[in-house]
């Protein structure tokens, strides 16, 4: 669901969310309605091998809305309540998120905006107001495709009070997809300060041949708001740029080969955000995966 629930497969427990979920689906449209709740895992199972262990609230309903038309034309809608319980005073506040996204296909031309407004209470209990907004251009030509793009994410500016908060949190989802493979900004608020971030980036999909493809990501930082040194000076929004590169090669039907290599490039402001150890060197990943399917065993029906 437009990147706020992913079921992470390459955890051990990966991510799941325990509840009931109802579907209508026809030819153009599909609605589902999801009530999601967690259970005290301490009490008789070990939490660790709890599918939401990592899930804070305690009821979750879900609205998703699709429709695709016969044209080139669909939209999307998600409406989402998260329900927490202060374990202090026993109290419940929910947060709710609305948007959704509209998609227009014209030729080799592909453009989407997704935007989401999240309010009521985050789970600390303050008030909050925030939004999300990602609009994307594509361009697809003789198999190779071009995106530009930007994620767009509220933080609490200077103006913001105590008991208020305008962080946006983008759920359950993974901020890989669109944030840069190096996985920098993972929490939310929490890898940003609360300052919000505007991510600009520029994704490249050229294919050699049947079997070889490479694609090239980049991605440039900025805070939504200023940062602030050890005595309170504003240090300039920009805080990084990163590039990813990945090479796929599919020799045969059943084996596939990936390698990647990602760089990051940080700002003098990095330093007062928590994730890079040392803001003046190169940060470098880099990594081999060979995927092959194995049938252990395999059954032929007569």
């Amino acid at each position: 669901m437009e990147g706020f629930f992913s079921d992470a497969p390459w955890a051990q427990q990966s991510r799941a969310h325990e509840g009931i979920k109802l579907m209508h689906q026809t030819k153009l449209l599909s609605n589902d309605l999801l009530l999601l709740f967690t259970r005290k895992y301490g009490n008789q199972f070990e939490p660790t091998f709890s599918p939401v262990a990592a899930h804070r609230y305690k009821y979750l309903f879900i609205h998703h809305l699709k429709y695709t038309s016969k044209t080139a034309f669909s939209f999307n809608t998600i409406n989402a309540m998260d329900v927490f319980k202060n374990q202090r005073t026993g109290k419940t506040f929910s947060r709710i998120t609305s948007g959704g996204r509209v998609e227009i296909k014209k030729g080799k031309w592909y453009y989407t905006l997704n935007s989401y407004l999240q309010y009521g209470h985050n789970p600390q209990g303050k008030n909050l107001f925030a939004y999300y907004i990602q609009p994307e251009i594509r361009f697809n030509a003789r198999k190779s495709t071009i995106r530009l793009g930007a994620e767009i994410l509220s933080g609490s500016g200077p103006r913001v009070s105590p008991n208020q908060s305008g962080d946006f949190d983008v759920l359950y989802g993974v901020a890989w997809k669109f944030m840069g493979n190096m996985n920098v900004f993972t929490r939310f608020p929490a890898d940003l300060a609360g300052k919000g971030l505007i991510n600009p980036y520029m994704f490249l999909l050229f294919p050699l041949n049947k079997r070889i493809s490479i694609r090239s990501d980049f991605h440039l930082f900025f805070t939504r708001y200023h940062l602030l040194n050890d005595i309170g000076e504003l240090q300039k929004k920009f805080i990084g740029v990163e590039s990813d590169f990945s090479l796929r090669d599919i020799p045969s039907k059943n084996l596939e080969i990936n390698y990647g290599f990602s760089f990051l490039k940080s700002s003098s402001s990095m330093k007062y955000l928590p994730k890079i150890y040392n803001e003046k060197k190169l940060a470098v990943w880099s990594y081999l995966m060979v995927s092959c399917p194995l049938n252990i065993l395999h059954l032929k029906q007569k």
